[in-house]
């Protein structure tokens, strides 16, 4: 049994065994792109399997060897990756500049940062493990573009980049050279996807027969991207590359065709999605945030749940009897976080707090804890586990606290006293939580109508709006 085999047959034994069956296929015969950068949501719908089978397979699979995991920092305008990393310690605060937008962009993890999956070249080698030897095109796709973007199938990468780009050539380092062209009016860019330069050409007025020069250094250096006023005519455009590697300059055609084939978008899969994910944190443990890094995510659910009356329960079974029971009650609550795809971001002493990526993912959570624990109670003839919930969803800050990865910000604090309003059964929500739509839709199916109170919360300033969900 060869080392890969080897690998295979743990992942089988350690995640589903239908996604992981997939994935072994598809390293075998599946062709050299489909097995870069892997986008885990399309590879899902593409076989029929849930997601959460799929990023569980994936996430085991990078664990063993056989994958390797990139978190690639997209722009938000064109879907170019900005910055392809190996972990999310290399992402960093400060604004990343795309060339082609001309604009910096504050790193969010629900937003911004993809994670993909490809195939070790341990395993099998592809095109891509060698990007400075992929043609112009297939760099372009596979390199330069998220997973993110929505290519129409079928339809060959330079066939699309012909009808928006001008002229291109691919320049070795340390040479230099020259396109002549006939430039109509319009607005172009010259870019260059490996150094991330750009240059504007603004060609409009009337046209002339003299003919017009530019040069352009790709260099080390991040210029900022200028722009040059030119008129309809020749144009001789001098190219020089002083880096270590070859670039890969083309003349784009700024108009409909290409901000129509930017704005085809499909879902990917997000850090947030990763982050939020038990598999994932139970392992890459280690995998955590720089003690100074904080990384925003625009809309996370928090939910944080407690025991009521611990102390008492405590006094009258007894310690043992008790610390088996709250170890029963963590075990149902994991599970439940789990099936909903979410993660326990920690435990202090009887209380949970987990994170989920949607509103509604963290409404099912919470409807579920609240039946498994009535199950539980159930099971034991008894009522001594009664369960306090909060729910609130918002913007908050990734972090690494106590050596874990965590969350920092008022929608924690906010969640954290929302869940202390409660009572036993009734779970206490926000206003951005019962106001989604899917969750209207979710509560509206189980015939359960929150019920609106105004509330003031220790330590928030302004009186706000919970819901009580008997």
């Amino acid at each position: 049994m060869s080392d890969s085999e080897a690998r295979f047959h743990v992942l089988r034994q350690s995640a589903g065994r239908r996604a992981s069956a997939v994935i072994e296929a598809m390293v075998l015969s599946g062709s050299d792109i489909e097995l870069n950068r892997i986008n885990v949501i399309e590879f899902s719908s593409a076989h029929s399997l849930e997601l959460d089978e799929s990023l569980d397979a994936f996430l085991h699979a990078a664990k063993l060897g056989l994958f390797d995991m990139s978190w690639n920092l997209l722009c938000p305008g064109c879907g170019g990756v900005l910055s392809a990393n190996t972990s999310i310690n290399d992402i960093h605060q400060h604004d990343y500049p795309c060339a082609i937008c001309a604009a910096g962009y504050e790193p969010t993890l629900d937003g911004m940062v993809e994670v993909t999956f490809t195939v070790s070249p341990r395993v099998r080698q592809i095109a891509a493990h060698t990007p400075d030897a992929l043609p112009m095109w297939d760099y372009m796709q596979q390199v330069y573009w998220s997973s993110g973007i929505q290519f129409p199938p079928g339809v060959p990468m330079r066939e699309l980049m012909e009808k928006i780009v001008v002229d291109w050539m691919e320049l070795p380092a340390g040479e230099k050279a020259t396109m002549s062209l006939q430039l109509p009016e319009g607005f172009f860019i010259v870019f260059d996807p490996v150094t991330h330069a750009a240059q504007f050409l603004d060609v409009q007025g009337e046209p002339t027969r003299e003919r017009q020069e530019v040069g352009i250094v790709f260099n080390a250096v991040h210029a900022p991207t200028g722009t040059m006023k030119m008129r309809p005519g020749p144009l001789r455009l001098t190219l020089e590359n002083r880096t270590d590697a070859r670039v890969l300059p083309a003349i784009y055609l700024a108009g409909d065709e290409l901000h129509h084939m930017l704005g085809q978008r499909k879902k990917f899969l997000t850090a947030r999605d990763l982050l939020t994910n038990q598999t994932f944190r139970d392992l890459f443990r280690t995998d955590t945030l720089e003690v100074d890094q904080r990384l925003k995510i625009t809309s996370l659910t928090f939910v944080f749940t407690d025991l009521k009356a611990s102390t008492e329960l405590y006094e009258r079974v007894g310690d043992l009897v008790a610390y088996d029971l709250v170890r029963a009650h963590f075990g149902v609550l994991n599970e439940v976080v789990r099936r909903e795809s979410g993660a326990v971001v920690k435990t202090i002493g009887d209380a949970v707090m987990a994170s989920f990526p949607t509103p509604d993912r963290g409404v099912a959570a919470v409807l579920g804890m609240r039946e498994a624990m009535q199950a539980l109670n159930a099971s034991r003839k008894s009522e001594d586990l009664l369960l306090k919930i909060g729910i609130h969803e918002g913007p908050c800050l990734a972090v690494t606290l106590n050596d874990r990865l965590d969350y920092f910000g008022q929608t924690v604090n906010v969640a954290a006293r929302v869940q202390g309003l409660a009572e036993s059964r009734a779970i206490f929500a926000t206003e951005p939580i019962v106001k989604h739509p899917a969750v209207v839709a979710m509560l509206a199916k189980a015939g359960l109508t929150a019920v609106p109170q105004r509330c003031n919360l220790r330590g928030i300033a302004d009186e706000l709006t919970v819901y009580q969900i008997p």
